[in-house]
């Protein structure tokens, strides 16, 4: 019987017909599934692992020694504000301090969601992490739990990493920490402009206000300029900046709406606020000399240096008034002009007789061009006006600074408030209260000695005006119980006619000792140093200081503001508040 016969390959071995491609596929397809399954279990499995050994390892970093730095600012004797020193514009305030409706608006327009999130935003994160990849534009939408990680804790370099690190730390803060505790945090970090760190800063820079006391439409207005502070910080002296900034305005109060942080009524009552004029003009470049002499004192009283005072979050009430000065910068500010190459000075000192509180100290027409503040430091020919003291005995510690023939503004205001307070000199100060974190850590007690006795304050005030010129300027009666009278104004000085070098007007009663000085000088021989020189004649010096004087004098003097302040000051110190 024949076999049949087998196909051989060519080497004499079997020949065994391949499977196609589609039928193998078909067969294995469930095993690679499987396969592919277990791989994708297992990366998501190591993915979290890493994600939870991440998130144990991670720790929340302490904030940047920039956002817990302060400033310290500086305000008149009203309250209001004056300016700040310090290497960052920023105060910090308790959440309690911000008004509800201002908390409102900030999770309104930055993050709704953010009472009810885990700190972090899923989709911005995924849309942040492809615009890094891609090298798009920069994406925002983080939370405000990630925004303050990302101003506070973390450097705002742009990748990967730090934004994975950046959502770590915000999910460990968001479960260790209250809502609360970080929308304060992010309040008192967050950048709005004009240098402004944090939300009492920026009430103060842009409407004059401290935080507590922020309108709703200034409260949604402050909110709106934290969406690109940089451009909407022109607010209010740029029309087109403040268009744009009005219309994000009124996206913002819908949102409030929209979320229930205010009423339909009170969105309709509300009207965009008025700001500051920025930059600043020249009248509050004057404020420096003020603070430069307030922030001194204040750091002597309480025994630090000036750069620890700047950095220590300090609020430091003076005693200046505020309105007066600038008043007196309108005035001061234009002296006669002298010869080519003849600067005039002016200097201004007002302050309370018997009590020492200085109301008013103008010590140069450009804080810029000149820091050195002629006031408190610049040493003026006396003449005539040292006379009625030149034939009294003068007790200590005024007797030391009138034995010079060339005392400064503030020493000789300081003398005639000691005639007006009928011999009894008073010290003068600039800070009136200092206060950290609430609390009072310094209050002045004005430090008054007699240095005159009743006979030589008679002599003084009777000789006030032998060798010089009365000037015609009365006042006004006070309120209350100080006595008030006709004011003694006279006009003295160095020198006469063409000659003349100073000219000193000075005016008092008992609720105000006033000083104007003119002097001028020229560039001295050496470099840097200057010399006297004649004052110019044409307008005559005297009238100048003598107008400057009356028109200062019956703004300080108005409705008897000021006996009624100095009184209250004096009743102050007597109770030790």
């Amino acid at each position: 019987m024949n076999e049949a016969t087998t196909p051989q390959s060519p080497s004499g071995g079997r020949h065994r017909e391949r499977t196609p491609r589609r039928i193998r596929f078909r067969r294995t397809r469930g095993r690679r599934l499987r396969r592919l399954l277990y791989a994708l279990l297992a990366l998501v499995a190591l993915l979290c692992a890493s994600a939870v050994v991440a998130y144990q390892l991670t720790t929340i970093p302490k904030p940047h020694p920039e956002t817990v730095t302060q400033s310290t600012v500086f305000l008149d004797s009203g309250g209001d504000y004056l300016g700040r020193r310090g290497p960052v514009d920023r105060q910090d305030v308790p959440l309690s301090a911000v008004p509800r409706h201002v908390q409102e608006a900030v999770i309104a327009a930055e993050n709704r969601s953010f009472r009810t999130d885990r700190g972090i935003s899923p989709r911005a994160i995924a849309r942040a992490a492809l615009a890094t990849l891609t090298g798009g534009d920069q994406q925002g939408g983080s939370t405000i739990t990630q925004q303050y990680v990302k101003n506070a804790l973390l450097s705002p370099e742009r990748s990967l990493t730090r934004k994975a690190r950046e959502a770590l730390i915000a999910i460990k803060l968001d479960r260790t920490r209250g809502k609360d505790e970080i929308l304060e945090g992010y309040l008192n970090t967050v950048y709005f402009g004009r240098g402004a760190a944090g939300i009492q800063s920026a009430a103060r820079n842009y409407f004059g206000v401290d935080a507590e006391d922020l309108t709703v439409a200034q409260g949604a207005a402050l909110v709106s300029i934290v969406n690109i502070p940089s451009y909407y910080e022109k607010a209010g002296s740029d029309t087109k900046v403040t268009t744009k900034l009005a219309d994000r305005w009124e996206w913002v109060l819908d949102a409030m709406v929209a979320s229930g942080a205010i009423t339909e009524k009170q969105r309709a009552a509300a009207r965009f606020p008025a700001f500051r004029f920025y930059p600043p003009g020249e009248t509050e470049g004057q404020r420096q000399y003020l603070i430069d002499v307030a922030a001194k004192e204040a750091a002597d009283r309480l025994g630090i240096t000036e750069d620890q005072l700047a950095s220590g979050g300090y609020n430091v009430t003076t005693t200046f008034d505020l309105a007066l000065q600038d008043r007196a910068t309108q005035l001061a500010q234009d002296p006669p002009g002298g010869e080519k190459g003849v600067r005039v000075h002016t200097a201004v000192v007002g302050m309370v007789p018997g009590d020492g509180a200085v109301r008013l100290l103008y010590g140069g027409s450009d804080y810029a061009r000149q820091p050195f503040n002629d006031a408190v430091s610049g040493a003026v020919e006396g003449g005539t006006a040292l006379e009625p003291f030149g034939r009294v005995k003068v007790g200590d510690p005024l007797g030391r600074l009138l034995r010079t023939a060339a005392p400064t503004p503030l020493n000789l205001a300081s003398a005639y408030a000691t005639v007006a307070a009928d011999g009894r000199y008073a010290a003068p100060y600039t800070v009136s209260r200092i206060t950290r974190e609430g609390r009072t850590v310094y209050r002045a007690r004005p430090e008054v000695s007699r240095v005159l006795d009743e006979k030589e304050v008679f002599l003084a005030g009777l000789r006030t005006g032998d060798d010089a010129t009365p000037v015609a300027v009365g006042a006004k009666p006070g309120a209350g119980s100080v006595p008030v009278g006709p004011a003694v104004f006279t006009t003295g000085g160095a020198g006469g006619g063409s000659t003349r070098r100073t000219v000193w007007t000075t005016g008092y009663d008992p609720r105000l000792a006033l000083t104007v000085s003119l002097f001028a000088d020229r560039a001295g021989p050496r470099k840097g140093t200057t010399v006297p020189a004649q004052l110019p004649n044409d307008p005559p010096p005297t009238e100048f200081a003598e107008q400057v004087a009356s028109e200062i004098w019956e703004a300080a003097t108005e409705d008897g503001a000021k006996g009624a302040a100095a009184e209250d000051v004096r009743d102050g110190a007597a109770k030790g508040e």
